[in-house]
């Protein structure tokens, strides 16, 4: 930890772990000075399984990338993370690779990673947020070859899917994606894992969830807090759903048929959003008293915003009267009045 070494002297350091009983090595805060070049390493016999480096600063700018990155791919492991070190590449491994867990988190890789890379088939896990991924369909192909993907987090990127004819091919056994924080619209649902079962969209630019999308018959979790929705999107696609978390939009008046449409939802997060109390809001008041406490974080995440004079009012605490609301039995009400105005003139 915090310290300066030459390309040789860390490469011997690796050496001599890799011989020796150690089976979790973390590397973090190293400086490595001198010009990196190739070098034969010996994986055999070794006991180690995890390998951590962080903060690792490489200042040799003329390199062959091979000499560096080939050490890394090649290694006998099962858990490999080169995180916040300003990495650029990594290799595909030379042969099928034991690989179940890669953190590349907080580096600078792009959307030339690990494509046509067919040696990850027991990967499992693929942590690459916080870089500078940009084609959600190059993700996509990236993950095809990789048999046994389950977990994939691209959260913090640039990605963005706008071409409606990119085809997007992803691993079959992948079954929870975060995609959160990057630049996404509503044309991300052209392109999400079929097999999906946990979907995490926070934070992107979503305005709608198309109604012609494919069907997800899998998907029981979706997370579309903090993007552009004006409403409760409907469950015609996702007829599994159990976990809805739609915080932070610009929901005025949500559906009131929600439950109704999305009948195997257990819990449904929408609060603090920029509620109307007005008349169309009761309904969806008298489906939290019918819901049976599935609206998450009910009543102190559900505030009035408009009107202004209601605005902070929880909506628990808002209340209008049958009257007020139904215009039939006003208009009805204002005519027997006036009638008995008029009556009661004329008899005067």
């Amino acid at each position: 930890t915090n310290v300066s070494v030459d390309w040789d002297f860390l490469i011997k350091i690796f050496q001599t772990v890799w011989h020796s009983s150690i089976e979790y090595f973390n590397v973090n805060s190293v400086t490595q000075l001198s010009a990196i070049k190739g070098y034969y390493f010996d994986y055999s016999g070794t006991s180690m399984k995890a390998l951590t480096m962080k903060k690792v600063l490489i200042t040799d700018l003329y390199f062959t990338q091979d000499d560096l990155y080939k050490i890394f791919a090649d290694m006998n492991i099962a858990a490999l993370t080169i995180a916040e070190s300003e990495m650029i590449h990594m290799l595909c491994p030379s042969s099928d690779s034991p690989f179940r867990y890669l953190n590349f988190s907080k580096n600078d890789l792009t959307d030339l990673l690990f494509q046509k890379c067919d040696k990850l088939i027991k990967l499992e896990t693929l942590n690459l947020q916080k870089n500078k991924f940009e084609s959600l369909s190059k993700v996509s192909f990236m993950t095809s070859r990789m048999k046994s993907l389950k977990y994939l987090d691209m959260s913090n990127n640039l990605l963005s899917h706008d071409a409606p004819d990119v085809q997007c091919q992803w691993s079959k056994s992948l079954s929870e994606l975060d995609l959160s924080s990057n630049q996404l619209t509503e044309s991300v649902f052209e392109c999400v894992p079929v097999n999906i079962k946990k979907l995490d969209l926070q934070n992107n630019q979503i305005t709608s969830v198309p109604k012609g999308m494919a069907e997800l018959k899998s998907l029981k979790e979706l997370n579309l807090a903090s993007n552009r929705l004006a409403d409760l999107p409907g469950c015609g696609g996702f007829t599994s759903l159990e976990f809805l978390n739609i915080e932070m939009n610009l929901i005025l008046t949500p559906s009131a048929d929600f439950f109704q449409s999305c009948p195997r939802v257990r819990e449904l997060q929408a609060g603090h959003n920029p509620f109307k109390c007005s008349c169309e809001l009761q309904d969806f008041i008298r489906l939290e008293r019918q819901s049976g406490g599935k609206l998450f974080g009910w009543p102190s995440a559900y505030v009035c915003e408009y009107p202004e004079d209601l605005r902070g009012t929880q909506l628990k605490d808002f209340h209008l009267t049958e009257l007020a609301c139904n215009t039939t039995l006003l208009l009805v009400t204002a005519l027997l009045l006036t009638l008995v105005l008029v009556a009661v003139v004329a008899f005067l």
